[in-house]
């Protein structure tokens, strides 16, 4: 009999690929065979929120294209298994509100965009980044401003796809709307990066010399 996909052993059996594999390039096809192989199941689709977690409750540091030039989408890369200190341990909902936010959500993702949501229900599949629609719990405000959410309060959480799960990340605040700039900028990819220094400078009033030092204008 096939084991049940529990958030646990996932997360177990990403930790241990990459711990195996420290310094080489792991990719997204690899994590989730490792996880399909493991859990003996035929697919995966919250192989990004096992990383996730990873990153956020473990302190793992995981570099993607975003961060390291020379890797592309869908590649991974730890060069340690050093581990940085975290805020607080990752709180979920209990099954009790778990079940209050799905029934008011109406068992399908809860993201809005320009007012209209993304309807995707619980076990459809995903028109966009293929594979099956799993809905999980989010934090309405995001665990890196607010790790303490209540786990009994399901005002302070909402249903989300695996891929608005991605979307969202640390970046936005449900509650007021407000957008993380810090997480945002680290995310963005190197030309953005540069866009945003060079703008920075100019509103700061320096300006970038040719052989890379920063003067005043």
């Amino acid at each position: 009999m096939a084991r049940s996909p529990t958030q646990s052993s996932g997360r177990a059996i990403v930790r241990e690929l990459f711990l195996q594999n420290l310094g080489k390039i792991v990719t997204k096809e690899q994590i989730i065979e490792a996880i399909c192989k493991g859990l003996e199941i035929a697919d995966y689709e919250n192989w990004h929120q096992r990383l996730s977690e990873l990153r956020t409750d473990e302190g793992y540091t995981i570099l993607s294209y975003r961060d390291r030039k020379g890797l592309k989408p869908g590649q991974y890369l730890m060069l340690t298994a050093d581990r940085r200190q975290i805020a607080a341990k990752r709180v979920r909902p209990t099954p009790e509100t778990w079940a209050r936010i799905l029934k008011r959500a109406k068992g399908a993702c809860e993201w809005k965009e320009a007012g209209v949501a993304c309807g995707l229900r619980d076990g459809d599949p995903d028109p966009v980044g293929g594979g099956t629609v799993k809905l999980t719990p989010d934090h309405m405000r995001p665990h890196s401003i607010n790790p303490k959410s209540d786990p009994n309060d399901p005002n302070q959480w909402q249903a989300l796809c695996g891929r608005h799960q991605v979307t969202k990340r640390n970046y936005w605040d449900s509650t007021t709307g407000k957008l993380n700039a810090l997480a945002i900028v680290q995310a963005a990819s190197d030309r953005e990066k540069r866009v945003i220094f060079n703008m920075l400078l100019s509103y700061y009033g320096f300006t970038e010399h040719p052989n890379g030092s920063i003067r005043k204008k």
